[in-house]
């Protein structure tokens, strides 16, 4: 029995020896590289560096010119391969695209997600894919999205900024821009406005469960299983956060797919996504109750944080560079010749907002510094040698790094740091598209985001109505850096002053 519980606790012991030995850790050198310890291997320079991680993985990736292996605990199973090389980032997610699946240590790192589409693969991917698609692809749903818009940016947004501009008080963007991208894909997928972004602003469980979702998936790339299984077990850390937001998950969804249930066929010739959903996963094997909910769930968190981290940088970036923005202006004034405060009553069709190309190219700027999902995870079920020359084992753990690619030169050249939207337009005034091995904000190959039009569309509305009405000013000494996520949000939020251009 004693030998038992010994062996049981050997995990939580072994761990906190590795967090006293992380603590202990002082930079001896000015290599960003990770110390090869006996037994922990490079785990403790990564807790010591989980704060930053992004960075780290960044300043590393610099010093090994973009792939390197981490290496973890002994018996641990957490070697981890990281790259950023465009070469192997084209070869994994396109060239030889079906020996790199999602893997089954993805599933389990990512199991809230169920079957939805991000962590199926093979003949279950593909019925994700096809079925969205043709929904993505109708002619309806981009008016639909359009109206949807227009609808919680003037009933919304602006009464909410309006207020905080009247009554001089902060406000945090990145909050508002989660808020209104959640009611944005509610309305839109389960056919249900929750309305979280009006004056009151209150509090929604499932708005609120997916940044702490996030934070805890990313964790589980790093950690041991036994550390989380011992979190689970006493209901503590990342994974009792998890545990909560799974719970918010599920009442709030499976409440919408009742109701809809519950709904009378009126004979509306309305396209309805949530009914569209229900019809075409009705047949599939297991439960399709709990098969619809992780397919909405996939997409709520498609269409909830990827669009509202992409905002909050692209504002973040405007407020750090006002002669970008006055350019952003000088085009809306020529292109679209609106005096009229509620300028988004212009926009009918997407391709309305197709003229404006330097904002165009300041969107796809700062997705390119700060990609919404900064990583991807991948496990091969053959052995392969990457271009770079890295052999790779089968089932092995591979991660890209989408956000350190931002910051390589031998991608993106000498000023790569710098925030320059002339980067994306061609001599002769167009927009200039990168290949997404290079710029992988929507992901790459068959893999590549059926959203990306929409996440435009919706960004570009956002804004220009923003940018028409508003100046922001971010608070003078709030930190802005990235959070420790598998989302790119800012960690403490986007903490702003709001004034009116009409005054």
């Amino acid at each position: 029995m004693a030998i038992n519980i010994i062996i049981q606790l050997l995990p939580l012991f072994l761990f906190t020896f590795l967090i006293f030995l992380t603590l202990r850790i002082k930079s001896s050198s000015r290599s960003s590289l990770p110390t090869d310890w006996p037994v922990f291997r490079m785990t403790p320079g990564l807790l010591k560096n989980a704060h930053r991680i992004h960075e780290f993985v960044t300043d590393v990736l610099k010093e090994c010119h973009g792939t390197f292996h981490l290496k973890g605990p002994v018996l641990a199973d957490l070697d981890l391969l990281i790259t950023s090389e465009p070469a192997n980032i084209h070869y994994i997610l396109s060239k030889n695209f079906t020996n790199y699946p999602k893997g089954p240590d993805f599933r389990k790192i990512f199991e809230i997600l169920g079957d939805g589409i991000f962590n199926a693969d093979a003949h279950l991917w593909e019925l994700h894919r096809r079925t969205t698609g043709s929904l993505f692809n109708n002619a309806e749903f981009y008016k639909m999205l359009l109206e949807t818009s227009k609808n919680k940016v003037e009933k919304g947004l602006i009464p909410v900024l309006d207020r905080v501009w009247r009554d001089g008080i902060e406000v945090d963007l990145q909050e508002i821009f989660q808020r209104l991208t959640f009611d944005n894909i509610c309305s839109l997928l389960l056919d249900h406005d929750p309305q979280s972004l009006s004056l009151e602003l209150p509090y929604i469980p499932c708005e609120k469960a997916f940044t702490p979702t996030e934070e805890a998936l990313l964790y589980r790339h790093f950690l041991p299983e036994s550390v989380l299984k011992l979190q689970r077990l006493i209901g503590v850390g990342k994974e009792r956060g998890l545990s909560e937001a799974r719970e918010a998950f599920d009442e709030f969804i499976y409440s919408c797919i009742s109701k809809k249930r519950q709904q009378a066929q009126n004979g509306t010739h309305k396209l309805d996504l949530l009914a569209a959903y229900m019809e075409a996963y009705k047949e599939t094997t297991g439960n399709p109750e709990v098969f619809l909910r992780d397919t909405l769930l996939n997409l709520m968190v498609a269409g909830r944080d990827t669009t509202s981290t992409a905002l909050s940088w692209f504002f973040w970036l405007l407020a750090k560079n006002p002669a970008v923005e006055c350019k952003i202006l000088e085009e809306m004034e020529s292109k679209l010749h609106s005096k009229e405060e509620q300028i988004w009553t212009r926009f009918s069709k997407r391709e309305d907002l197709g003229e404006l190309v330097y904002l165009h190219g300041a969107l796809c700027e700062a997705l390119r510094l700060f990609p919404p999902v900064g990583l991807e995870h991948k496990a091969p079920i053959r052995p392969d040698i990457l271009p770079s020359g890295h052999p790779i084992d089968k089932d092995s753990k591979i991660v890209l790094s989408f956000y350190s690619m931002g910051r390589m030169e031998s991608i993106w050249g000498k000023d790569c740091l710098e925030f320059k939207p002339e980067r994306w337009i061609t001599e002769k005034g167009g927009i200039k598209h990168e290949p997404s091995y290079k710029f992988p904000a929507f992901n790459a190959g068959p893999r590549t985001c059926l959203g990306k039009e929409m996440a435009f569309t919706q960004m570009k509305f956002i804004a220009i109505s923003m940018i028409h009405n508003y100046r922001v000013e971010v608070v003078e000494g709030h930190q802005v850096v990235p959070s420790d996520s598998i989302i790119l949000q800012m960690k403490y939020g986007l903490k702003a002053r709001i004034s009116r251009r009409s005054t």
